[in-house]
Order: structure tokens, then C-alpha cells, then sequence
């Protein structure tokens, strides 16, 4: 299995060291005459500006909410034609409100306007999925995308007995922020509301009943993504976010008015665009998994343009720590056996985050690394010990 461009070793990624890397600080860049090689993408990934709209179905929530037959039977058809050929569709009259999403917006542009040293106050620290990252130019060395983040954890409230975003902007942001946390909070149980939901859809499309997939992700350790993609002079060479699926179990994306999300499908790219009135959903890696690979995670990227910045939410639904990721009984016969081996969402993360940078292989890369690891601790008795990693700086190597 390889990696290219990793920054790190194992040794340093244990030891929290950080090496010499590239500053991403687009209010700097954007003034040079070209982008630094680093951000320049090989011939074969080079984006595509006149691709094409990729037609999605458009899923009325209303109508499923309130379980009317006919509305219900309509959403799981789309649902399940969706995922059997690109992975994406549309949810309307989804319930949130569109005050909300507007200020959710509005607070992360004035966030992703602020000097870079002041979002450096929250910076994501090696080997973790929460913070401030600018191109994660501390991971790579190479085919860096051309964006800024800003991640933090999301549970339910009746979870754990506190309001976990709030709590997260209280303790690593000065309380100029506080703001910020109130709101993102609220945008956060609206999320998990909407993806309660959705999870019932996906539940009735795979035969295995409304209740499955919601009583799954009741209590969910999920993961909240702001996305600025800066005006970059050279759009033709370099990407937003590089192909990839993402390893979560399901995300729900709202756009703001640039284009730049684009979809794999029958061999070439195409375009959802923007509508503000609708979330942007697709499956994950882990999903798929829990699906026993019925429905299929798909590629996706981000182009970027020279002109306007682009901004994106992303929800991410992730099981809760403890959980085993297994499929339902229902959907693992002779006919169709077990694909992927029981795993549980925290190792599957630190693999991501660690061990390898996210593409179309992730799941099928981690599920040798995680049966491989389990014949190691067979063989010794041993509770700890993992396949043996190699990290260079340009790739990772399992053997």
C-alpha cells in the first residue's frame, strides 16, 4: 500500500515533532506570480473547469418525515438508484432553517479572514482531526490541496451531558469566539437531526427497516468541517481537495453560491452545483462497510477558481467510539458474505490520520491493515501490537 507525500515517520508522529514545512497563507500567495510546486498537481489529476452537471435526484424530506407512503416509497427508490451508480443526491424541505445556515456561513468567512496567526491559535496538531489547518502542509510534501479548515467534534447533548462544540470553542478559542460556539452548536444539532433521518432513509432502502441505522447513530463522536478554498491564480494546476472518499459514514455538505464540488462517474468528472436551499449528501467508507458494500462511497473533489473564494459545511456522521462497524444480519447471506472485517470508527480515523491520506482505496487498504494486524495479535496473544508500518517521506509502506 502506498502513500505519496507523506510528511512524517512513525517516529516523529509519536513524538509530536513538527518538521520544516510550507506556510499556506493565501493572503501572501495570492500575490505571486505562480503557485509554489507544491500545490501543482500531476498532468493525470489537473482539474477540470468545463466539466459537465452530474444529474442528482432531489430527495423531499417533508413528505418522508411525516412517513407518507407515497413520498417514502419515491425517497428510497432515488436513494437506492443513487447509491447504486454515483453515491450523491439532494435533500430539500430538510427543516433547517435558512437564518441558520446563513450566519453559519457569515461566522466562517469573518473566521477565515482573520491574520493566519490568529486562526494558529487553534492549530490542529499532528495525528489529530480537530483544529485549524491551512493545506495541511504538516502531513504532505507534495499535491497539497488549496484550502483552509476548521474541524471540531460534534455529540449529541444527551450523550454526554454537555454541549460538546461549545464546550470545544470555550477551551481552545479566546471567548471573542464564544459566539461561534452558541451557533455552530445549534447548526450541529440541526446536522444530527437531519442525518437521524436520513439514516432511516438509508435503513428502508436496504430492506432492513426505519430504526436500524438511527438506533446505530443515536449517540454518534461525529466531526463538523468548515471548508475555505482562497482565490488561486493558477486554478488550472492545482485543486481545492484531491480525489477522495471520504472514510466517514455520512456527509452532509451545504454549498455556498461558487461552484467547485465535483463527482466521479462513468469515467470522467462532472459538477453538483450549488443550490442553497438544499444540503449535498453522500455516503462514506464506514457505510459503506455497514452496508456489507451494497452502496458504494464515491470519489469527489474540489476545483478551486482565481477569482471568488469558496465555502463549504461539512457534517460528518461518525458511530460512536465504542461501537463495532458490522453489518446487520440482513444483508450478510451465502450469496453475499462479509466483505469488510468488524473494525470500529477510532481505528479507521487514526489510519487516516496517521497511516494513510484518504483516496478511493482507504477502506479496502485499511481492511488488509486491520486483518493483518489481527493475525499478528493471533499469532503472539498480544492485544497491541499492528502490522509492521513504514513511513518514508514520500510513501507508507505495509508489510
Amino acid at each position: 500500500m502506498a502513500i505519496e507525500c507523506m510528511h512524517k515517520t512513525d517516529h516523529e508522529v509519536k513524538q509530536g515533532r513538527e518538521p520544516l514545512s510550507l506556510v499556506f497563507d493565501s493572503k501572501i500567495l495570492r500575490n505571486q506570480a505562480s503557485i509554489p510546486k507544491e500545490f501543482i498537481w500531476p498532468d493525470d489529476e489537473k482539474p477540470d473547469h468545463e466539466a459537465a452537471e452530474l444529474e442528482v435526484p432531489v430527495i423531499d424530506m417533508e413528505g418522508f418525515c411525516r412517513e407518507e407512503t407515497k413520498s417514502t416509497n419515491n425517497a428510497s427508490k432515488l436513494v437506492q438508484e443513487a447509491f447504486m451508480k454515483h453515491g450523491f443526491f439532494l435533500v430539500k424541505n430538510h427543516g433547517v432553517e435558512a437564518e441558520l445556515i446563513k450566519h453559519t456561513h457569515k461566522y466562517m468567512r469573518e473566521f477565515f479572514e482573520l491574520p493566519l496567526v490568529e486562526k494558529q491559535r487553534v492549530q490542529r496538531k499532528l495525528g489529530e482531526h480537530c483544529g485549524y489547518a491551512s493545506s495541511f502542509t504538516t502531513r504532505f510534501s507534495c499535491k497539497l490541496p488549496w484550502k483552509e479548515t476548521l474541524s471540531f467534534p460534534y455529540s449529541p447533548e444527551e450523550a454526554n451531558n454537555t454541549k460538546v462544540v461549545e464546550e470545544y470553542f470555550n477551551s481552545k478559542m479566546t471567548k471573542d469566539f464564544a459566539h461561534m460556539g452558541k451557533l455552530y452548536q445549534e447548526y450541529c444539532e440541526a446536522m444530527n437531526k437531519l442525518s437521524l433521518r436520513i439514516m432511516e432513509l438509508l435503513g428502508l432502502s436496504l430492506g432492513v427497516g426505519r430504526q436500524y441505522f438511527r438506533d446505530y447513530f443515536q449517540g454518534n463522536d461525529s466531526v463538523m468541517r468548515l471548508n475555505y478554498y482562497p482565490p488561486c491564480q493558477e486554478p488550472e494546476l492545482a485543486l481545492g481537495t484531491g480525489p477522495h472518499c471520504d472514510p466517514t459514514s455520512l456527509t452532509i455538505l451545504h454549498q455556498d453560491h461558487v461552484n467547485g464540488l465535483q463527482v466521479f462517474v462513468d469515467g470522467e468528472w462532472r459538477f453538483i452545483y450549488p443550490r442553497f436551499d438544499t444540503f449535498v449528501v453522500n455516503i462514506g467508507d464506514t457505510f459503506m462497510a455497514l452496508s456489507n458494500g451494497k452502496y458504494k462511497s464515491c470519489l469527489h473533489r474540489a476545483v478551486v477558481n482565481d477569482t471568488s473564494p469558496r465555502k463549504s459545511l461539512a457534517f460528518f456522521l461518525c458511530p460512536k467510539e465504542d461501537l463495532i462497524v458490522c453489518p446487520p444480519n440482513e444483508l450478510v447471506n451465502e450469496s453475499s458474505p462479509r466483505v469488510y472485517p468488524d473494525f470500529t470508527w477510532p481505528i479507521f480515523l487514526e489510519f487516516t490520520q496517521k497511516h494513510y491520506r484518504a483516496d478511493m482505496n482507504t477502506l479496502l487498504n485499511f481492511s488488509r491493515w486491520v486483518r493483518e494486524r489481527n493475525q499478528v495479535q493471533q499469532s503472539d496473544g498480544s492485544s497491541s501490537v499492528c502490522p509492521s508500518i513504514h513511513l518514508s517521506c514520500c510513501n507508507v509502506q505495509i508489510k
